[in-house]
């Protein structure tokens, strides 16, 4: 069986869950190797072991930390010329993009960004995106060389497959291209003990109908009530109710979990393209005409000052 490259997202050896994702879909094409880079490459190959990989390649350098993005797309590169595989896959974030982006133009590939699912096909892997700011769901594969796919975060479930995981060394050659930028500062991002809303499972989001920074308490508690990210519209961001880095939209973060509560968002187009790919969606809304229940799976007409907190203390109760 062909072999699959899944680029790993890591934080000093710990894998975040869109790498366990990929390596679930990459089984539905082929074997799974995984390449880990960076301080704490080794410490993943359990964790990527227990869910698939049946090889994992590691490296570690200074201009993994050091340089942004450049160094990352010579190890995938060298990782491509040491397997020669079926395909590529790589989380679908801002750097992930870039990376699959870059390491496309070097080995001339062609590219697919944002897909929200994967299987096999008869001329190479067939994955499914959402185009058109989810208007349309569209099905392609990449015609020249090996494929490099770009995957949402929550579009596959994460299941545990036991393989070998053996761990081998990737030597990797740097380019002069490495070392042309620089980190000089890292600023550690302040937890607020939520999920990462791309991530998430859950997002339960803020619109206009908020009418205040003040009251996304309620929004904050409900979301707390189930264990989910806080997610905001650009109409809430733009009013300085909460930060942009919560903005979900066109030109915020798309996000693709399980559940996403929108309360008193009208569900304009910028918004929607940002989260329509979710599994299930309830909007709350006092208005009854709000383009959002075009959308939704669930739709309750009514205050959110009423509803969200009755929901709240329903969730809580539920949960004794």
């Amino acid at each position: 069986m062909a072999e699959v490259l899944v680029y790993v997202d890591h934080a000093d050896g710990a894998v975040r869950k869109p790498t366990l994702e990929l390596l679930t879909l990459a089984r539905r094409i082929g074997e799974p190797v995984a390449v880990a880079l960076g301080a704490g490459a080794a410490d993943t190959a359990a964790v990527l072991a227990e869910h698939g990989a049946v090889k994992v390649l590691t490296a570690d350098a200074p201009e993994f930390t050091e340089y942004l993005v450049v160094p990352k797309v010579d190890a995938l590169q060298a990782a491509c010329d040491a397997v020669s595989p079926a395909a590529v896959l790589v989380p679908s974030s801002a750097e992930g993009k870039e990376i699959a982006a870059r390491l496309a133009v070097r080995i001339g590939s062609g590219i697919i960004t944002d897909a929200v699912d994967l299987e096999a096909g008869d001329e190479g892997p067939v994955a499914t995106q959402a185009a058109f700011a989810a208007s349309f769901t569209t099905k392609s594969r990449v015609s020249k060389g090996t494929p490099v796919i770009t995957v949402k975060p929550n579009s596959a479930p994460v299941e545990a497959a036991p393989a070998a995981g053996a761990v081998e060394a990737l030597a990797v050659t740097f380019g002069a291209l490495a070392t042309g930028t620089k980190v000089v500062s890292r600023t550690p991002r302040e937890s607020t003990g939520r999920p990462e809303l791309t991530e998430a499972a859950i997002v339960v989001s803020g619109g206009r109908g908020v009418n205040g920074a003040e009251n996304f308490g309620i929004i904050e508690a409900l979301a707390d009530s189930l264990g989910a990210a806080v997610g905001a519209s650009r109409a809430a961001v733009d009013a300085g109710w909460y930060p942009h880095s919560n903005q979900v939209g066109q030109t915020g973060k798309s996000v693709s979990p399980q559940l996403y509560i929108a309360s008193g968002i009208s569900g304009a187009i910028q918004h929607r393209a940002g989260m329509q790919t979710s599994k299930t969606i309830v909007a709350i809304n006092k208005d009854a005409e709000a383009p959002i229940f075009d959308l939704v799976d669930y739709g309750v007409v009514g205050d959110l000052f009423a509803v969200v907190p009755q929901l709240t203390e329903e969730i809580k109760a539920r949960k004794g």
